[in-house]
């Protein structure tokens, strides 16, 4: 891989160890782009992203899954893209419904609201129906991103987010499986409230239409890196509304419609 890129994914992972953001890595991106302009940057930032998930890995965490970032259509127009993009889950990055979450756990949080599909089965066609998706999949879980920046202030365009793993921080999952015949995924209604009050709100519908259409987007696009979704996977299929900024202290809980309610919880900062 080239130096640049190497030194991209450097900074990256001395942010996460030293929980002191760092500076955006698109200059890095650039520079191994201006040496060989036939290369694609997302392509590029995705090397970012996959040398840091080995890495991960060879450190001994567990990958357990996938996220799905940019789904909203607002975002996508901000950031000038057409389609979602993605990151690894570990189970080291997993907190239980209600459990307390330390305030170092990740940087810069924010929480988002979505629907996590647990699957039974292997999808490993060139392309996928929703069919294959459903039947593919063993049940539902209301949950809750924690979405975390390595990149100071959010400072993120396009490729900084697909380097820094989508902006993986978190994941908080609840208890009570639903079966995928049991919901509307498009009209069911999203409340996330923070000591009570609304703080953000929506419907299966703000994720690209139908969580559907995000999760088939991520099978056909694994397949095509060489790396399908596989049974017992999870995957948190995108924000159902805004996100919304975390302070030490807040207790959020996100209920869906047919899906119940998650509590992501935040320690005070020590």
């Amino acid at each position: 891989m080239h130096a640049a890129l190497i030194e991209a994914a450097s900074r990256l992972r001395q942010a996460e160890r030293s929980g002191q953001p760092c500076a955006p890595v698109r200059d890095l991106i650039a520079t191994a782009l201006a040496e060989d302009p036939t290369q694609d940057p997302v392509a590029l930032a995705y090397a970012v992203q996959r040398y840091n998930t080995l890495a991960a890995i060879d450190a001994g965490l567990r990958p357990v899954g996938h996220k799905i970032g940019l789904t909203s259509r607002a975002v996508q127009k901000q950031l000038g893209v057409d389609q979602p993009d993605f990151g690894l889950l570990f189970a080291e990055r997993a907190r239980g419904d209600g459990q307390p979450i330390a305030w170092d756990d990740t940087l810069q949080p924010k929480v988002e609201a979505e629907i996590a599909l647990v699957l039974e089965h292997d999808l490993c066609f060139e392309r996928h129906t929703v069919a294959d998706l459903i039947r593919a999949t063993a049940f539902a879980l209301p949950a809750i991103e924690v979405v975390g920046s390595r990149i100071a202030n959010w400072d993120i365009r396009l490729v900084d987010t697909i380097a820094d793993n989508a902006s993986s921080g978190l994941f908080v999952l609840g208890s009570r499986p639903v079966t995928l015949d049991k919901l509307d995924l498009v009209r069911c209604g999203m409340s996330m409230t923070l000591r009570g009050e609304p703080v953000s709100v929506g419907a299966g519908a703000s994720c690209m239409d139908n969580p559907l259409n995000a999760a088939l987007w991520l099978a056909d696009t694994m397949v095509r890196h060489g790396a399908p979704l596989r049974a017992g996977d999870i995957l948190l299929t995108g924000a159902l509304g805004p996100m919304v900024a975390v302070q030490p202290g807040d207790s959020f809980t996100a209920h869906i419609q047919g899906l119940g309610s998650v509590t992501a919880a935040f320690a005070a900062a020590q």
